[in-house]
């Protein structure tokens, strides 16, 4: 494998999630603003958002590993700070993109806007990483032992609620908690670190240890794969278009924003 090539599989995979997502919030937009009337909040409609978020998280994992592996063997950087800074750097420009959407979100729905959403969560979840990624050679299970850890106590606490926010990030869910994305660092730091786990094991030296058939020639496979390459542009700019549609369809007022 070139370590100047892309694993297609993986932009495949990051493709086929943000269709699921759009798809999605799709549903959802037509929910939340009374098009129709459906419940989120079980069966189908609650499962079906948090698969599409494990596995783009999962594949955050794989990505954070491929890009540590290849940096590791074409030695871009000589010293470790400068190794750590170039993780540091792309954490907070994700977390600042999560600020964006906090302060969109709080404009316009207040009562629900997102204060750590899923872009929250990827970029404080890229810098919390590197540690793992260091010593992953040495240490491989530690990422397994942590996903269990993570996802068991992740998901022991979102059965509770407590009476205060400044654990909020960390997995406390708050009581009278409203916001329209919520992804704490447990459970879903548990699902990065199988993610890497998981590289690890398919990816180790920056090749495939398993076999798979060249479908990337394949238009389907190329337009997901472009898909996957760009999508946090697409995530940003889905939800407008999505609402734009809604409003020039006629069947959502614009004045609901104001």
């Amino acid at each position: 494998m070139d370590l100047q090539e892309r694993f297609w599989e993986v932009d495949f995979l990051r493709g086929v999630a943000i269709i699921l997502m759009i798809t999605y919030h799709f549903i959802f937009d037509l929910i939340y603003f009374g098009v129709y009337s459906l419940n989120i909040f079980s069966g189908f409609l609650w499962y079906f958002p948090r698969l599409i978020a494990g596995i783009f998280i999962f594949l955050v994992g794989i990505s954070l590993y491929l890009s540590y592996t290849r940096t590791e063997i074409l030695g871009t950087y000589a010293r470790e700070r400068d190794f750590f800074f170039k993780y540091l750097k792309r954490g907070l420009w994700i977390f600042s993109l999560g600020l964006v959407i906090t302060l969109v979100t709080w404009i316009f729905i207040r009562g629900e806007f997102i204060i750590f959403g899923i872009l929250h969560f990827i970029g404080l979840a890229i810098i919390l990483q590197y540690p793992f990624l260091k010593y992953n050679k040495k240490y491989r299970y530690l990422n397994l032992a942590v996903g269990v850890i993570f996802i068991i106590v992740g998901t022991y606490l979102s059965m509770f609620t407590f009476n205060f926010t400044w654990l909020l990030w960390l997995g406390f869910i708050p009581q009278n908690l409203f916001t329209l994305d919520y992804f704490p660092l447990l459970p879903w730091f548990g699902v990065v670190s199988m993610g890497i786990f998981f590289a690890s094991i398919l990816y180790r030296g920056y090749k495939r240890s398993y076999k798979l058939p060249n479908l990337s020639n394949k238009l389907p496979v190329r337009i997901l794969t472009f898909i996957g390459r760009h999508s946090l542009v697409i995530y940003f700019i889905h939800q407008p278009i999505l609402i734009g549609v809604l409003y020039l369809s006629g069947v959502l007022n614009i004045s609901y924003f104001f």
